[in-house]
């Protein structure tokens, strides 16, 4: 039962700690952790650094929620893997789920990635708690779907290694990718085009 005496947050806190969200996260796919600071994060916000001091600790705290609503989201693709489809266009389904969100979300993207490349301080737990068995489980599928003989041997964890190393790139790396492409308004599409014949390529005889 709820705590009568717990204060749900007013409109203007709930829009206020959306604001400082949205723009630490603007903030940190931009300069990294260490390179962002409460000062930047206000700024960008349109507020003062007391009031980004009232909603949170500090730059630890909001980096911390922002990585832990994103776990849900970053983690549905694999989730959506059905043990009962045909498995070649279940796992081209996942690549061309996490393609879309490298497009759709690629602050987040290089969040993520920023986080892991320094060891993943803050999220370890996180990781070992809800992506640590959802990989474990989602690797044993792969392995039954081999054993079964419909997809070639292959080491599920490089499998999805790789997908996440193909897809990921466009988010990670925007800037270069964006530099390379000629037409960097068909990127999404030609990226699709050829990371599903690839890994169709793969997973078939």
């Amino acid at each position: 039962m709820p705590d009568a005496s717990v204060k749900k947050p007013s409109r203007i806190q709930q829009r206020n700690r959306h604001t400082i969200l949205e723009a630490a996260l603007e903030v940190f796919s931009r300069h990294g952790y260490r390179g962002a600071t409460l000062d930047q994060i206000a700024s960008e916000a349109g507020l003062s650094k007391p009031n980004i001091l009232y909603y949170f600790d500090g730059k630890a705290d909001i980096h911390v929620t922002l990585l832990s609503q994103l776990m849900q989201t970053w983690l549905d693709p694999l989730v959506e893997l059905n043990p009962d489809g045909d498995p070649v266009e279940e796992i081209l389904a996942y690549v061309q789920r996490k393609l879309d969100m490298a497009q759709d979300f690629p602050r987040e993207s290089r969040l993520f990635a920023g986080e892991i490349l320094q060891g993943a301080p803050r999220m370890r737990p996180e990781l070992e708690a809800h992506l640590k068995p959802l990989f474990n489980s989602k690797c044993a599928l792969i392995r039954t779907w081999i054993a079964q003989d419909r997809l070639p041997p292959l080491d599920p964890r490089h499998l999805i290694f790789s997908i996440w190393a193909s897809t990921q790139h466009y988010a990670d790396f925007e800037s270069q990718v964006s530099l390379l492409m000629d037409d960097s308004t068909n990127t999404f599409e030609g990226a699709s085009k050829h990371l599903q014949a690839m890994f169709r390529s793969m997973l078939t005889r």
